[in-house]
């Protein structure tokens, strides 16, 4: 019986002593790659933060106001007809050290970005069109400057309501993300790591992106 036994007992501890190194094994390859990931989202981000600004969107909006004013009388009316284009940008440098996190258990590196800044609008001068009636007013009274005027902020105004719409506010969300993935990224897959990258906004939070779901505007700055 002893003799069964102790042929028994040393292979108990064949077993655990291999499983024991396999397993310590495996954990240091995962320890290290862990680190690997970390150290390249690290440099990644510090990348990211040198160029400051992201222009991940732009899109061309039209505005069409129309404004009238009423003087001694007479009457005169202007409409404005005004093209501009508006930047969706992210500010790089406000994405933080601790925004960016990577989940061993998922193998998931997950990127929290700051609000969309929207920049401009940026009018094209030379296609403003601007049409008119009222020529004895105009005329007698400095009407067709305080009409034009009025309709070059009600424009402005417009253009920026337009760019703040539902669709053009996802498209520019959906870019950011893309690029932000893209960048942290392409450095994880050039050293072979396996990890995928998750950026989303803060409204948002982890897991589905629920904008393109329900089409929420979300969080957004303007910048003129």
């Amino acid at each position: 019986m002893k003799r069964l036994i102790i042929p028994i007992l040393i292979g108990f501890m064949m077993f655990g002593a291999a499983f024991g190194g396999a397993f310590y094994y495996y954990r240091l390859k995962e320890e290290k790659a862990a680190a690997q990931v970390k150290t390249i989202t690290a440099a990644s981000l510090a990348g990211l933060q040198e160029q400051a600004r992201l222009t991940a969107f732009m899109a061309q909006f039209v505005a069409v106001v129309t404004s009238k004013k009423e003087q001694l009388g007479l009457t005169a009316e202007r409409t404005m007809v005004m093209p501009g284009t508006v930047r969706y940008e992210i500010d790089l440098k406000a994405i933080r050290q601790q925004d960016v996190q990577w989940d061993e258990g998922t193998r998931t590196v997950t990127v929290k970005l700051p609000p969309l800044i929207l920049s401009g609008p940026e009018i094209d001068i030379d296609a403003v069109r601007q049409y008119g009636e009222g020529g004895i007013l105009t005329m007698l009274t400095n009407a067709e400057q305080v009409l034009d005027e009025t309709n070059r902020k009600a424009a402005q105004a417009e253009l920026m309501k337009q760019a703040k719409s539902e669709v053009p506010m996802r498209l520019a969300r959906d870019a950011a993300r893309s690029a932000v993935e893209r960048a942290f990224a392409m450095p994880l897959r050039a050293i072979g790591a396996d990890a995928t990258v998750e950026a989303h906004f803060a409204d948002e939070g982890e897991g589905p992106r629920k904008d393109q779901e329900d089409g929420r505007e979300g969080a957004v700055s303007q910048e003129g």
